[in-house]
């Protein structure tokens, strides 16, 4: 592992595209001062808990803060998140909530408002890219249920969500990936579970296109992603609600099924999830239909896939959290526009 490479975070020397290149296939591109995020969840009531880890590293997470109320039943997949802010939408919060939080990545403290969204829901898909941050179905109880809501905020300035589209196929508990330019929302249920995967352009408005399924039918599993490669672990595959391992993975750029290539080390369903460019990582979640929690961090190498590795822990265990980071593949891998090639 050639370490002596000039890095972000530790030095302003002149590398060449195949040094980069090698770096970012080999895993050990920096991501400068990534961190992962994961905020709310059913513990299980709801809390307010927000806690941090530094990707690169492993090692149990540390208090960061909270949000401004207590929510679960968060997105399980990566929060909208760019460079500097990382934002919780939605949730229950002893009743459904459209409250968008935010907190800057890179400092500790607690979350603020941002906003509000168009329709207060639950069980919500989310990803983001540098500028944007798309919330996606959700179920709005007891009306109108099941949504096929798609709204968006520029994450620059605060403010409420406006319209973006909608769902080709209407769910709660999915997962979402991202790319720069694409995010891809897949499986979760509205009435039964389901296996479709559907994508839209993040910079444009309009309805969701169909990109392909899943290796099965699906919910409640974390989306992490390079920015070409989009992985779901985790969830649950039918209606008995018994969690799996199974993490498969998109390439984001194209259309075209789910490949099965990995396990997470513990089977659950609703983790928090996030990634780098090279790591997706996997928080706490829900062992068994209604409970128990975990506090159990986990994480695969995204380019290469295969059994997960112990990371560390959460605080507390809980599940039903949102997680999200300064460095996910929505982001140009966090190295300011070198795309990952793997």
């Amino acid at each position: 592992m050639a370490l002596n490479y000039p890095r972000l975070d530790n030095a302003s020397g002149i590398w060449t595209m195949k040094e980069v290149e090698e770096a970012v296939k080999g895993g050990y591109w920096p991501n400068a001062g990534a961190r992962g995020v994961f905020g709310g969840s059913l513990s299980p009531s709801e809390v307010n808990t927000i806690d941090y880890v530094t990707i690169a590293t492993t090692g149990d997470a540390a208090d960061f803060g909270d949000l401004t109320d207590a929510r679960g039943y968060m997105t399980s997949g990566c929060i909208p998140s760019n460079f500097i802010r990382c934002m919780w939408g939605g949730g229950d919060a002893n009743n459904i909530t459209n409250i968008i939080d935010y907190v800057t990545i890179l400092t500790t403290g607690d979350a603020a408002d941002f906003g509000d969204l168009t329709q207060g829901r639950y069980g919500i898909f989310s990803a983001s890219n540098s500028v944007r941050g798309i919330w996606a179905g959700g179920n709005a109880y007891p009306s109108p249920g099941n949504t096929d809501i798609l709204d968006y905020v520029q994450m620059a300035s605060l403010g409420n969500a406006t319209d973006f589209g909608n769902l080709l196929a209407i769910a709660n508990y999915g997962g979402m990936v991202a790319s720069p330019t694409r995010a891809v929302a897949a499986g979760g249920t509205s009435g039964s579970i389901q296996n479709v995967i559907q994508h839209v352009t993040i910079a444009s408005t309009g309805n969701t296109q169909d990109f392909g399924d899943l290796t099965a039918v699906r919910r409640s599993m974390g989306g992490t992603s390079s920015s070409t490669r989009g992985v779901f672990g985790g969830g649950y595959l039918s209606s008995n609600a018994t969690p799996n391992t199974i993490a498969e993975y998109i390439t984001i750029a194209s259309t075209g099924n789910g490949i099965d290539y990995g396990d997470l080390t513990t089977a659950r369903q609703t983790p928090g999830a996030t990634s780098s460019s090279v790591r997706g990582i996997w928080a706490g979640g829900q062992l068994a239909d209604p409970s128990p929690m975990t506090n159990i961090i986990d994480y695969l190498a995204i380019p290469t896939g295969g059994t997960g590795t112990d990371f560390g822990d959460l605080t507390t265990s809980r599940g039903w959290i949102g997680g999200g980071s300064n460095a996910h593949g929505g982001l140009n891998d966090g190295n300011q526009g070198v795309v990952d090639t793997a």
